[in-house]
């Protein structure tokens, strides 16, 4: 199943990804930086969500307040939330 992230204070505009066996698959993004977020997404394949999540928490693009690495953080957060999963204080 794949799970789609509203994306706020980015360029990217929706995230969308599949979790497996707490793995990342399928990441995708809608609009933004394009080149950057398939590297994103290449990188991330077949990684730990809650680790991704742990190592682009917080990060910044220029003078925002958030970054389309920090919106994918944000949005596996929400998905272990509403997926029954607890995910790390770290993630949230």
């Amino acid at each position: 199943m794949i799970y789609s992230y509203k994306t706020s204070g980015t360029c990217s505009t929706r995230i969308d990804f599949e979790l497996a066996d707490g793995k990342i698959h399928k990441l995708s993004f809608e609009n933004g930086c394009n080149g950057n977020l398939k590297a994103l997404g290449i990188l991330a394949e077949g990684m730990d969500a809650a680790e991704l999540a742990r190592k682009l928490k917080g990060l910044k693009c220029g003078s925002r307040k958030t970054s389309c690495a920090d919106q994918l953080a944000k949005a596996i957060g929400q998905f272990l939330l509403t997926n029954g999963a607890r995910p790390q204080p770290y993630i949230l």
